[in-house]
């Protein structure tokens, strides 16, 4: 998952016209640090999407705009809108995450 450094970037990476997937987190959350234990294998089913992952401490204006209330998240992108949210209640095992993506990709 390539780290996201600032806004500039992350208003890059979701203007394409490919759908992208970003992870919100921050270093101080637990429920991101068990993420971590599984989103590799996730990341790599799911690899013909781009991920990329952006620290919300460094960024708290995004995660206002996009109603990042809870941490992880997992947002999807494309042409610059949000076009999925899964907020961090409902991303805290890998089948949650994989449900996700499949409503969200199976459309």
């Amino acid at each position: 998952m390539k780290e996201l450094q600032t806004i500039d970037q992350f208003q890059e990476v979701i203007s394409g016209e490919q759908p992208v997937i970003v992870k919100f987190y921050t270093t101080w959350c637990p429920d991101c640090v068990r993420m971590d234990m599984f989103i590799a294998d996730i990341v790599n089913e799911y690899s013909q999407y781009d991920w990329f992952q952006i620290n919300r401490d460094h960024v708290p204006e995004l995660a206002e705009k996009y109603q990042v209330m809870g941490i992880p998240s997992l947002l999807v992108f494309q042409k610059g809108e949000k076009t999925a949210h899964l907020h961090s209640a409902n991303a805290k095992t890998p089948e949650e995450v994989k449900e996700f993506l499949r409503s969200v990709f199976s459309k």
